[in-house]
């Protein structure tokens, strides 16, 4: 057996949560705004933080393909929000909540550029100071390539995660250019589900 891989994750939270939400909408599915969602903030699936994201799920989980230490190094989310400090701090505690490192920018219009550069910047400072063999990027944007091809020039493994739906937003050559793909349709849309449901049987007194 290959020896398992140091790993770290990195979630472009705000283009998830974009994308996540849109195909919610489309499959008909009523995310609850709580502990694991906050309306164009952050998206993440119910009961099942960071430290382990891929791991002891009963939701079936995006297979990596690579063998991994039990638990990750460090777990990233970056996001970005409207509002006063107050409200920044707000969701980092909730993101901290769900095991999860975050990084919250303040939002002024459209997509925060804060969260491109910060995230490029951690993954690759972790890179160069060697503390990760392998890095799981949860994003679907082209503008991440290069990023992909540096980090696979530094030696890093690189696995993707994202929606694989054609109207999930993921870009085919940032899937191309990554070491492996894990779709995560069903480790998030299924996990809203099966929450949903219990969520709504627990108010039926069921």
């Amino acid at each position: 057996m290959p020896a398992p891989y140091r790993w770290m994750v990195f979630v472009d939270g705000e283009n998830l949560t974009l994308q996540g939400q849109k195909l919610a909408r489309e499959k008909g599915l009523s995310l609850v705004p709580g502990d694991y969602w906050e309306p164009d903030v952050f998206l993440w699936v119910p009961r099942y933080d960071a430290e382990s994201p891929f791991h002891g799920y009963r939701v079936p989980a995006p297979n990596i393909g690579y063998p991994l230490d039990f638990r990750c190094t460090r777990s990233y989310y970056y996001t970005a929000v409207q509002g006063d400090e107050e409200r920044l701090l707000d969701i980092r505690r909730r993101l901290k909540s769900l095991h999860f490192e975050p990084e919250v920018f303040k939002k002024i219009q459209g997509k925060s550029k804060g969260v491109d550069i910060s995230l490029a910047k951690d993954v690759l400072c972790h890179a160069f100071r060697n503390n990760y063999d392998l890095a799981i990027l949860v994003a679907g944007d082209r503008d991440y390539v290069p990023l992909v091809e540096e980090m696979k020039r530094l030696g890093r493994i690189v696995c993707l995660c994202f929606f694989e739906d054609p109207r999930g937003g993921l870009s085919e050559e940032l899937r191309l250019s990554a070491d492996s793909f894990a779709p995560m349709d069903k480790f998030i849309l299924e996990g809203w589900k099966e929450y949903i449901l219990k969520k709504a049987q627990k108010g039926a007194g069921v």
